[in-house]
Parts: C-alpha cells; sequence; structure tokens
C-alpha cells in the first residue's frame, strides 16, 4: 500500500458523478503514525499526491482529551487550532478537512467519505436508521447531528462500541442526512465494499431521477431568466449568471406549490453550501411579480435565491458567475436524486430547520464554498452577456473571441449555425465551459431574431449588449444591380438592424426596470462606406448610411432606458473573407465592376485600396474590438458613429 493508492482511489471515484458532489467528497490514507487527507479547496477527481494534508495521528489522538467550550463557534475555532497544530512541518499552507478526526477514527489504511445521491436516498429519508440496518446488519448508523467536533465525537462513540463487540472497526457508516464513510485496507477491497453497498441499494429502488429533456415557453422562460439574474446581481456586487434546466423531473416540481414541496428545502450541507436553505418558488413571470416575491424572499431569509422552481417552466440556479450558477443546477439536481431514490426508502426527509441554521453560519463550511465557487475576475467585459449576430466566420468570429477574452460570455449568432457551433466549440475548450454558444438565425426573419433573443436569455440569464454584425455586401452599378440584389442587401444590413433593436430592446427595457443603475449595449458594426459613398456599391453604402440614421433615432428613443445605441464603423478589413474570397470577396467584385481603373489582378486592388488609408494598411479585428470596449464601458456617449478607419475618412 502507498500513496498512490490512495491518489489513484480519489481520483477514481472523485471524476464520478454518482459518488461526487460539486467537487467535494472525501479521502484518507493511515502510513503508521502519519494521516494524509485531502486538504480542503482540492478536487478529488484530480487531487495529486501533493494535495493531501500529512496529520500527525498522536496529536489528533490527543483532541480527544481536551475540554472544549460549550459555545458552538469558540469550540469550532478551538478545533481548528488544535487541527492546524496537528499538521506535521512543511504543510502550513495547506487546510485540513473538518472531517479529518473522522477519518482517524477508523481503523483502516483507506478511507472514502462520499455523498452519492443512491446513498443519500437512505440517509435522507424517513426511518433511514431502521431501513439501514435491514438492508446493512453490519453497519453504524449516525443520527443527524452537526458537523464539526460534536459529530465527531458522537460518531466516536458509536465507533468505539461497534469495535468492542465485533472486535473489529466497522467498514461502513452511514450519516443520517450527510453521506458514507468507506473502511478497507487495499483499494480493491475498497471497491468490492463499495460496490456490494450500490449493488444493495440499486436492486431497491423503484424509480429512477427523469431528466429527459421537455418543451416550454420560450419567451417565458426567457422572461424568468433575465428577471432573475438582473435581480440577483443587484444583492451580489453587480454581476450575476443564470442557468436553466427544463426536464421532465424539475418540470413536474415546478407544477405547483405541493409538487415543489418535495424539494422544497435541503437535504444535506452540501445543498445548503452551495444552494443555501431553501430555493424560492414562482407561479408567473411576470417581471414585477418576480420582483415582490424575490424581495420578499430576501427579507424573510436573509439570502437571495440560489435555485428558483418556476410554474410550467422549470428550475433557474443562479450564481454570481455561470460557473458557480452550473454548480448550483448540479447541487439542486443531486437534491431531486435524492428525493427520488427517497421514494423507494420512506419518502424524503429534509435536514432540521436547527442543523440548516447551523450550517447556514458555520464558518468551515463557508470557507469550504468560498475555494470551491473561487472569485470572478475584473476583465473589461467581466460577466457581460453579449450576443454577435454573423459570428461563425470572420470579422464577427473574431469580434466574438475579442469579447471573450475580456470576460464576456458569448452568443454567437448567424445563420451558418454548423460553422457557429464549431467556433462555439473551440472558444468553450479555449476560454472555459459554457463561456460561448451557437444560436441559429436568420436576421432578415423576425421570428428567427426573437427566438435569438430568447436564447439568448434562456442560456445566459439575460442580455447585456448586442453587437449587430451579420451584413452583406452587393456591389455593381445601377446598371448591373435588379430589384432583388438591392432588396436582399436591405433585408440583411438595414430591415434585420431594426429587428434586432426592437426585440433585444425589449429585453434590456425589462432588466432597466428591474435594476436602473445598469447600462445596456447595441452596437452597430457599420462601415466607412456609412460615411461616406460608395463607388458602384451603392446598395451596401445605402444601408450603412440608414444604419446610422437608425443609430441616431434609435438612441434617442432608448436613453431613458439606459440604452446606449452606437455605431462603429471600420475601415476595409483585407484580412477576412469578405474582400479575401477568391469567388465572392470584394477585390474579385470590385475587379470585375471595375471599381479600379486599370486594375488587371486582385492584388492591384488591394494595393489600391490599403494605399486610401493614412495608416497605410487595412483594418484589423482588434481595432474594431477596441471600439466596443470603449463604447461600452463608457456611460456618456450614445448615438454616434465611430470610425475606425487609419485615418482614410476622418469626422467634419
Amino acid at each position: 500500500m502507498s500513496l498512490n493508492e490512495l491518489v489513484k482511489m480519489s481520483n477514481r471515484y472523485g471524476s464520478d458523478a454518482r459518488f461526487v458532489l460539486a467537487g467535494g467528497g472525501n479521502t484518507s490514507y493511515k502510513d503508521g503514525n502519519v494521516l494524509y487527507i485531502k486538504g480542503s479547496g482540492t478536487a478529488l477527481a484530480t487531487i495529486q499526491a501533493d494535495g493531501f494534508v500529512k496529520m500527525d495521528r498522536e496529536k489528533l489522538a490527543a483532541l480527544w482529551a481536551r475540554k472544549y467550550p460549550e459555545d458552538v463557534a469558540a469550540r469550532e475555532k478551538e478545533v481548528l487550532a488544535d487541527l492546524t497544530a496537528a499538521k506535521l512541518p512543511g504543510e502550513e499552507l495547506k487546510r485540513p478537512s473538518v472531517e479529518t478526526l473522522l477519518h482517524d477514527l477508523l481503523d483502516f489504511k483507506l478511507v472514502l467519505h462520499v455523498h452519492p445521491a443512491l446513498v443519500n436516498g437512505l440517509t435522507c429519508c424517513k426511518g433511514g436508521k431502521k431501513r439501514a440496518r435491514e438492508i446493512f446488519s453490519d453497519c453504524v448508523w449516525i443520527d443527524a447531528e452537526k458537523p464539526g467536533f460534536v459529530l465527531a465525537a458522537v460518531t466516536k462513540t458509536a465507533v468505539d462500541a461497534y469495535q468492542k463487540a465485533n472486535r473489529k472497526p466497522p467498514e461502513l457508516i452511514f450519516i443520517e442526512n450527510h453521506g458514507v464513510f468507506f473502511g478497507a485496507d487495499t483499494l480493491a477491497a475498497m471497491d468490492k465494499l463499495v460496490g456490494s453497498v450500490m449493488d444493495a441499494l440499486n436492486k431497491r429502488v423503484k424509480r429512477e431521477p427523469g431528466f429527459s429533456p421537455v418543451s416550454f415557453d420560450k419567451e417565458q422562460a426567457a422572461t424568468a431568466a433575465a428577471a432573475l439574474r438582473t435581480l440577483y446581481a443587484k444583492y451580489a456586487g453587480g454581476t450575476a449568471s443564470a442557468v436553466f434546466e427544463a426536464n421532465a423531473e424539475t418540470q413536474k416540481l415546478a407544477a405547483s406549490k405541493v409538487a415543489f414541496a418535495a424539494v422544497g428545502k435541503a437535504f444535506t450541507p452540501d445543498h445548503i453550501v452551495y444552494c443555501k436553505a431553501e430555493p424560492l418558488y414562482l407561479e408567473q413571470t411576470e417581471p414585477v411579480y418576480i420582483e415582490e416575491r424575490f424581495t420578499a424572499f430576501r427579507a424573510a431569509r436573509g439570502y437571495s435565491p440560489k435555485i428558483t422552481f418556476v410554474k410550467g417552466l422549470g428550475m433557474f440556479a443562479m450564481g454570481k458567475t455561470r460557473a458557480e450558477a452550473a454548480t448550483a443546477r448540479d447541487v439542486w439536481l443531486d437534491e431531486i436524486k435524492i428525493g427520488v431514490y427517497a421514494e423507494s426508502f420512506g419518502g424524503g426527509q429534509f435536514m432540521t430547520d436547527g442543523d440548516i441554521d447551523f450550517i447556514l453560519n458555520w464558518e468551515a463550511e463557508s470557507y469550504r464554498q468560498k475555494i470551491s465557487i473561487g472569485a470572478g475576475g475584473s476583465k473589461r467585459l467581466e460577466q457581460k452577456i453579449i450576443a454577435v449576430t454573423g459570428a461563425a466566420q470572420g470579422f464577427g468570429r473574431g469580434i466574438a473571441e475579442y469579447m471573450l477574452k475580456e470576460g464576456a460570455y458569448v452568443a454567437l449568432a448567424d445563420l451558418n449555425y454548423a460553422g457557429a457551433q464549431i467556433a462555439a466549440a473551440e472558444f468553450c475548450q479555449k476560454y472555459g465551459a459554457g463561456r460561448a454558444f451557437a444560436v441559429k438565425v436568420d436576421v432578415s426573419q423576425e421570428a428567427d431574431v426573437a427566438d435569438m433573443v430568447y436564447s439568448v436569455a434562456i442560456n445566459f440569464g439575460g442580455l447585456d449588449a448586442l453587437v449587430n454584425n451579420a451584413g452583406v455586401v452587393r456591389a455593381g452599378s445601377l446598371e448591373e444591380t435588379d430589384l432583388n440584389t438591392f432588396d436582399f442587401v436591405t433585408r440583411v444590413n438595414y430591415n434585420a438592424y431594426f429587428l434586432c433593436c426592437k426585440y433585444v430592446s425589449r429585453m434590456m427595457k425589462a432588466q432597466y426596470a428591474l435594476d436602473k443603475s445598469k447600462y445596456y449595449d447595441i452596437i452597430q458594426i457599420n462601415s466607412k462606406s456609412g460615411l461616406q459613398g460608395s463607388n458602384k456599391n451603392f446598395s451596401y453604402a445605402g444601408t450603412k448610411f440608414g444604419g446610422i440614421g437608425l443609430t441616431q433615432s434609435f438612441a434617442l428613443e432608448l436613453v431613458p432606458y439606459n440604452i446606449k445605441v452606437n455605431a462603429v464603423c471600420p475601415g476595409n478589413f483585407y484580412e477576412g473573407p469578405l474582400w479575401a474570397d477568391p469567388d465572392k470577396g470584394l477585390f474579385i467584385q470590385y475587379l470585375k465592376a471595375g471599381k479600379v481603373p486599370g486594375a488587371k489582378s486582385v492584388d492591384d486592388v488591394k494595393k489600391f485600396y490599403e494605399a486610401k488609408a493614412p495608416m497605410n494598411r487595412g483594418c484589423r479585428e482588434i481595432d474594431v474590438a477596441r471600439a466596443i470596449y470603449y463604447v461600452i464601458e463608457q456611460e456618456y456617449e450614445t448615438g454616434q458613429a465611430i470610425p475606425v478607419t487609419g485615418g482614410q475618412v476622418m469626422l467634419n
């Protein structure tokens, strides 16, 4: 047996979602007088040898002779100090698990402490002790107790009694409303023990949780998501994220207050740590109603709801970051699993109000939550939710990536859905899971635009900024351009801008009504052709001139709602497909249209246009991204057309 076995066991069970919740669980290994135990803030799935804290077992044993204060806070503070003092030299920067004493009690080389939903269906059910002893005759059951030293002391008494009666330590300890401890001397024996327990419980399960997808009203879900995120952010320091979960179980629980009561309180300490003690239930999606119920919930409990069930829709999870919201979602899905499994063992039983209050105020669990979730960053667009149209390729893809680099969550909206999916997958791998997602949209179609806005709100919890980038160019003279071509360019470049502003501003207005301190942005990616005419390119230039007119008009209409509307007018982006595509790019179009006198090749056309800018190069993605950063960051500019042309076009 070696420390490598502990690492192997920890990684195996820590990476199995059946056993570990939100990176939790705990493992240990005893080597003579040294206890190796997982340190707080580490994850079993990835922990290596240096992640374990080395503890002096003689010093841990001495804690039982100490007389600790009756006062809870004073007692736990002294216990933590003694645990810290029991660390071996060189371990100063690590914090031992609060469950260290429990691990030291069991006289096995390996100890595994986890919280499988299947097991907790038993530990969190009515009459759990009786049923546990019926199924597992050779187990120890610990009644619900406050964690920390008191739980360790109660467990010691039970373990000592078992050992005296059986002349061996217990291999299996169930802790009511908490989880399970397994003890074994080898990894093979541990696997056999765990497998036998899970098999025995599985044989008695009458129903598995049903998390299959279900349909829902997208507009209502989007409205609820945006309202909940806005309110959560209002009380959480200004940033928040929401994650929506619509499946057969969440929708069934959201059907009525009676159904919701099955998960109306926390089953275990983990559910409190990551989701607080209780979720909120809503019967409507009107923002005014949501605000009323949300603020009443806060007033009664002293915290914002991390989990909200909405009638007819499903479950919303909240957090200051998307990672935090996703963790809350996963933890409350575990709550739902426990409730379903508990049906097979006598029905669910929540933690007592006294134990819930203890966990809510316990420093050790507050510390665990803090280091597990982590703090947000401080990038220029931190936590902003931004939709970028035409983002599957070219300029739009580049803009989307620069938004991600500065901390935003980005929806890549494009008619080229496959391309948007590929880009989103690459961005998530590069910048973090859930940071980007793809939306299929034809921006010239009203229903598509409305659905895009709903999809963004459902996926991220609202919308802070739109970068209206989607556009087309069809160069040609008056004689060459037919009405269908002219109409097509107008629909995509001009009509679509109107449609996007209409539906995006509707969402932003609703958010503003709940928090008037926030600002929102609509940014049209216009063109230098919106600032001056473009020979034999009137279809494009006309829509861009019109776009600036819309920008100024929308700015005046929407400023009462803190919605800023501006246009960014790039110069020629020679490196992207709009210009450089060998078949449809502007270089080849302009060559064929004769826009550059004497030009005999695409290279001649490119050199001609590069020479027009005093900066002697074309516009690049970063140039436009910096203009977007400015537009979003400032709070005193709206209705502007900002040139990014390298000096080619200068405002008068």
